[in-house]
């Protein structure tokens, strides 16, 4: 059993179902519970930080997506000005050092969370088999002192930044990412597709193509113009065909303008076209509000399944 921290709509749940693996997500967002409930995925409602691993006694991987609005570069960045603070706070936890520290905001202290919960398990004795976890690309940092801690405490762990697309996701997203097990060697996933760089399709042509908006959504041809700008310049927005990977999806997807090869305007992605260019199912059933910000923030559940096989795969 897998327990996922900051679960959201179920992005890294879907992938451990693909991935053949049951999970329960802890997600304090209604609307995101909303979508986990419909979705049929077990959920409990409530606050990360006032759970542990005593009150999931069956998980035996530990798993999450830590809330990236402080880290991500279209915040404000709080979260990348406290990192120094934030690195210390992991050396004292790795200590046992109880006295935690606040940050200005406290959305930042949240990435301290999943080692809160592995250094409990191994302190009750139950340490998790596995652990998997993503963000930001600024977090990878943080990543790197996890994995210092963890090697220390007798896991084997790997951290690094890994492309969506290289796993089947139809967009161009990076994420770091970690994976750590007790019972064997582990590494990063390899990448299944190609890398997806513009009249270089030729790369790495023994590995799948990258999958493009086209393959996932059922429209005609069409250009994606992105909702900001490129290089810094507002009026300078970035294009896309649907014969491309879509760009990163954010909880501003909805404000994207899609034109057709005359360019005239076509109707605004749908929930539905929008969770599939996140990777997830057509049919999956978006409720409550807010539900780009849903999507955006959602693990891809390829790139999850990826994670969590490379975590699990046999012992060697």
């Amino acid at each position: 059993m897998i327990v996922d921290l900051f679960a959201g709509p179920g992005g890294l749940d879907h992938g451990a179902e693909l991935a053949g693996h049951p999970s329960v997500g802890i997600e304090w967002d209604a609307n995101a519970v909303a979508t986990r409930v419909a979705a049929g995925l077990a959920t409990v409602h409530g606050d990360v930080r006032t759970y542990g691993p005593a009150d999931f006694p069956d998980a035996t991987v530990l798993a999450g997506g830590p809330p990236c609005q402080t880290f991500t570069i279209a915040g404000k960045g709080a979260g990348r000005a406290a990192l120094d603070q934030v690195l210390l706070e992991v050396k004292r936890m790795a200590a046992r050092d109880t006295g935690r520290r606040s940050f200005d905001d406290d959305r930042t202290g949240l990435v301290l969370e999943p080692l809160r919960w592995a250094l409990a398990a191994i302190d009750m004795g139950r340490p998790y088999r596995a652990i998997v976890l993503e963000q930001v690309p600024a977090v990878l940092p943080v990543w790197d002192a996890y994995v210092e801690v963890l090697r220390a405490e007798g896991y084997m762990a790997s951290c690094g930044i890994l492309e969506a697309e290289r796993y089947g996701v139809p967009q161009t997203r990076r994420r770091a990412v970690l994976v750590a097990r007790r019972d064997g060697l582990v590494g990063l996933p390899a990448p299944t597709h190609r890398p997806w760089r513009r009249n270089l399709s030729g790369l790495e042509s023994y590995l799948l193509p990258v999958v493009t908006m086209g393959d996932v959504l059922d429209r005609g041809p069409f250009t994606v113009i992105s909702n900001y700008g490129t290089g810094g310049d507002p009026k300078n927005r970035g294009r896309r065909t649907s014969s491309e990977p879509a760009f990163t999806v954010t909880g501003k997807i909805s404000r994207l303008r899609l034109v057709d090869p005359g360019g005239r305007e076509l109707e605004r992605l749908s929930p539905s076209e929008a969770g599939q260019l996140q990777g997830f199912p057509a049919d999956w059933p978006w409720s409550g509000r807010d539900i780009p910000q849903q999507i955006g923030n959602a693990c891809p559940p390829p790139l999850a399944a990826a994670l969590i096989r490379a975590a699990l795969a046999p012992a060697v």
